[in-house]
């Protein structure tokens, strides 16, 4: 012992306050505070984009189905993501391409004639490429029913 230190007693060794758990619970609930708030917004988000997508796909797709190529890769997307078999990460991304599509913001607006859907069949395109083994066969045949009766009807 050096020369300054005094001993301590029991009763001081268990004192709580002199604890590493006031610490630790600390460092925890800043980490839960820094990680909590941002996971909720990240839900949030993907709920009001399940609920903008759910509101807004058929509308758009009766309107642009004779005039965009990619409309039945679209709706393969659409019955992939309702299909409580497909994976939850990847129904996520498909909810989130889908809203690209119908959000009216995009990177080139749908007015434009000709390009105005070129970054909505990129999306499209880029979620089949990546995520096109989640597409079932079942999937591409409600597709291309419900494609010919938006034609049709």
């Amino acid at each position: 012992m050096s020369a300054k230190a005094k001993p301590i007693t029991p009763d001081e060794a268990l004192d709580p306050s002199r604890a590493l758990v006031p610490s630790i619970q600390r460092v925890n609930e800043v980490r839960v505070q820094k990680g909590f708030w941002p996971k909720i917004r990240r839900t949030a988000s993907r709920r009001v984009n399940e609920v903008r997508v759910q509101k807004g796909f058929w509308p758009k797709i009766r309107r642009t189905a004779s005039r965009i190529p990619f409309a039945g890769q679209a709706l393969s997307v659409w019955f992939a993501a309702r299909d409580p078999e497909t994976p939850t990460a990847a129904k996520g991304v498909m909810v989130g391409a889908l809203a690209y599509f119908v959000l009216p913001f995009d990177a080139i607006p749908d007015i434009f004639a000709g390009i105005g859907f070129t970054d909505d069949a990129a999306v499209i395109a880029a979620l089949i490429a990546t995520l096109g083994a989640n597409i079932k066969r079942r999937h591409k045949d409600q597709a291309t029913s419900a494609l010919e009766r938006l034609r049709d009807g």
